[in-house]
């Protein structure tokens, strides 16, 4: 098959043994072809834990200074006064009990991120199997349980992200849009590392971020250069 000229410009920009601070890998990324759609900027960082061991589970949010790009569509599950709080904070969907029928009734639920208060949260184990495998279930660790629902919801709504080690101890997360000012798609990523470095397991051992890459939606990963974030962890 023959190659594209897309494919041609990034083999001539890249060359994949060469590793790059962050600024570096940001701008190679962006100076990529550009497509038809504005893409998604991703960080992958390779953590030096074992998944299988629950206590090296790396999972919860990060609150990065410029956003996604991204308007999350939030769902609250509460009752009373939390929930006149959570839709003063500009929730788009907030319910409890009728909530719950309506979402065990559509099998689905329309939302980028859900939040529950933990009162809430004994009934809401039956959306589990909905809820679940889109990665929506409201979880501690992720501040996504909490009282506070309105901060909650205000933190969700100026792109806050959520993480959590895959099975290969990789956390795969956006950054940012191409478009993108190269210092804010800078600034996200460090402001992740940073909180990952805060989220480091007690019995983790050994070298903890192992490799990271930044690319585009329909790129290819650049490689950071370890040693420009090592003094982060």
């Amino acid at each position: 098959m023959p190659t594209s000229k897309r494919q041609k410009i990034i083999n001539d920009k890249i060359e994949p043994t060469k590793v790059h601070t962050i600024k570096e890998a940001v701008e190679v990324c962006k100076s990529l072809p550009d497509l038809k759609f504005n893409e998604t900027v991703d960080i992958s960082i390779n953590l030096g834990v074992d998944p299988k061991k629950s206590d090296q589970n790396v999972r919860g949010s990060s609150s990065l200074p410029h956003g996604i790009g991204k308007i999350s569509k939030v769902a609250v599950f509460a009752d009373g006064t939390e929930a006149n709080s959570a839709k003063k904070a500009g929730a788009d969907i907030v319910g409890y009990e009728d909530l719950i029928e309506q979402v065990k009734k559509d099998k689905n639920l329309d939302a980028d991120i859900v939040i529950a208060t933990p009162d809430c949260m004994k009934l809401l184990g039956q959306l589990g199997r909905i809820l679940g495998p889109k990665n929506l279930m409201p979880n501690p660790k992720e501040g996504t349980v909490t009282k506070n629902v309105s901060d909650a919801v205000e933190n969700a709504k100026k792109g806050q992200i959520r993480y959590k080690t895959d099975k290969a101890g990789i956390i795969h997360a956006p950054i940012g849009k191409k478009d993108f000012d190269s210092t804010k798609l800078v600034e996200n990523a460090i402001a992740l590392i940073d909180d990952l470095v805060k989220a480091k397991p007690a019995s983790a051992k050994g070298k903890y971020m192992k490799n990271i890459t930044i690319s585009t939606t329909m790129g290819p990963g650049i490689r950071v250069d370890l040693s420009s974030v090592e003094k982060r962890g």
